[in-house]
């Protein structure tokens, strides 16, 4: 039961037995129905054919009985008791009259008190005729005995008044064993026919779910080489159809693409990373050495610059993992005309100091992590501040339920086939290799993954004099964050 196509053959076979089972007993109940109600019209006939000859004067003696074996008649009077029976019959049971065995032919009474055979009274009048009940007939299964042998009948009861104004019941049967044997062959066809169905339906079930899973099997297989491999290149086989094994089988194949490119930028990431801390390592181990031999050659300030510029480095890298491991923002609100202001009273050891122009009327508020977002503005202002002539401007504005936050500079630009690349981690242009220039490469970086993580974007254009314009735009912040 390990294996879906065993479970899935059981399954089907379990719901086509029962389903098959149902079915059968209904057509079984349906079956004998109709045949016991045949049966029961056959003796309603007769009872009825029998009951009209009493009701028309006919003699005990002279009715029509002797069809015992087919329609068994018994007719009794109002005190159950026995005044005519068919030939030959000897015993019959279930009618429910106080006696069910016929009586002899010597106790059977004479046919009419007055032995009168004309259709006139004494008077000279017509007394006229019986009368036959149109009630439904009563209805009951019993046995008949008829020259010693016993079956089954369906016996049917109506009443007949005579012109002498005396109740009779006939009770006339139709035989059941037509009916018992064909319900007995539809229900061995039936039991015989049951398990050979069963049997063909596991086979089909297993044949065909057999085929469908194939491909999982394929897939399996792969993936299980994969892992032993660790060759997130290979791919799994795609089937032709378009069911949903060939759906899963090209959302794998998706799945592995992205994880590939995961790892592989993981690894790209540590080989840079490690690059990038070998370098302010060396060199703040070298000044270290030189001033443990010649204490009058350290170079403090040297030491105390690359020292900061290691934990800055060591401070970029601790964020980008905690953003690739999926850290989640903050859902305060955050005003960034206040935030940008503050940001930029902060820096009074730059170059240019920056234009800040904030629109009115304010707040401009976004929902996320004030030190986050705060990163991003600083990372772009040291951009700015770097690649700048004379000016760096920064401006903050809400548009279209969003907050847009522009800084631009009257620097060289961004050339546009680099405009994407260089939000790649550790990605510097030509003009920015010198590492005294220059930081590490994950500024730009680290700001477009906090951008995407509060569900904005960061892009680089052109400014109006030629240099060079990142702008930042945020979803403004609900009304139950205000």
């Amino acid at each position: 039961m390990r294996s879906v196509r065993a479970r899935a053959a059981l399954g089907a076979t379990l719901v086509v037995a029962v389903a098959l089972t149902a079915a059968g007993l209904a057509v079984l109940l349906v079956l004998r129905g109709n045949l016991t109600d045949r049966a029961g019209l056959e003796a309603e006939v007769t009872a009825r054919e029998v009951a009209g000859e009493l009701a028309l004067g006919t003699p005990y003696a002279e009715l029509e009985l002797d069809d015992a074996d087919s329609h068994p008649v018994q007719v009794t009077d109002e005190e159950g008791r026995v005044v005519a029976a068919s030939e030959d019959l000897e015993e019959i049971s279930g009618t429910g009259t106080a006696a069910d065995r016929p009586a002899p032919s010597a106790q059977v009474p004479a046919p009419a008190p007055d032995g009168d055979d004309d259709d006139q009274d004494e008077d000279g009048e017509d007394p006229g005729r019986g009368e036959v009940s149109t009630d439904t007939p009563d209805f009951v299964n019993g046995t008949a005995t008829v020259d010693g042998e016993s079956q089954e009948y369906r016996f049917a009861a109506v009443e007949a008044t005579t012109r002498q104004g005396v109740t009779l019941t006939v009770h006339a049967g139709a035989p059941l064993a037509a009916e018992q044997e064909a319900v007995n062959t539809v229900r061995t066809s039936m039991l015989t026919g049951l398990p050979v169905m069963l049997l063909v339906v596991a086979g089909v079930t297993w044949l065909v779910t057999r085929r469908a899973l194939r491909p999982v099997e394929g897939i399996r297989r792969e993936l299980a080489a994969i892992t032993a491999s660790e060759d997130l290149a290979r791919r799994v086989p795609e089937p032709e159809s378009r069911d949903e094994i060939a759906r899963l089988a090209r959302t794998t194949n998706e799945t592995l693409a992205v994880l590939e490119e995961s790892v592989g930028r993981q690894r790209r990431f540590v080989a840079d990373a490690s690059h990038e801390l070998r370098s302010p390592i060396a060199s703040l181990r070298t000044q270290l050495e030189v001033g443990a031999a010649h204490p009058e050659l350290l170079d403090v300030p040297g030491a105390v610059e690359d020292t900061v510029r290691l934990q800055a480095l060591a401070a970029d890298l601790l964020l980008l993992a905690r953003l690739d491991a999926g850290e989640r923002p903050g859902r305060t609100a955050v005003d960034l005309g206040a935030l940008v202001r503050e940001e930029v009273s902060q820096r009074v050891a730059d170059r240019i100091p920056p234009q800040v122009s904030v629109a009115d009327p304010g707040p401009f508020e976004v929902a996320g992590s004030r030190q986050q977002l705060a990163r991003v503005i600083g990372n772009l202002l040291d951009n700015a501040e770097r690649h700048a002539e004379r000016s760096v401007a920064l401006s903050v504005r809400a548009e279209r339920q969003a907050v847009i936050v522009e800084v631009t500079d009257d620097g060289t630009g961004v050339p546009e086939a680099e405009r994407d690349r260089i939000f790649e981690r550790f990605v510097r242009l030509d003009d920015a290799r010198a590492r005294d220039d220059g930081g590490a490469g994950l500024g730009l970086a680290i700001a477009r993954d906090v951008a995407v993580r509060h569900g904005g974007t960061l892009a680089a254009g052109t400014a109006a004099g030629g240099g060079a314009r990142f702008t930042l735009r945020l979803p403004a912040a609900p009304g139950p964050v205000r």
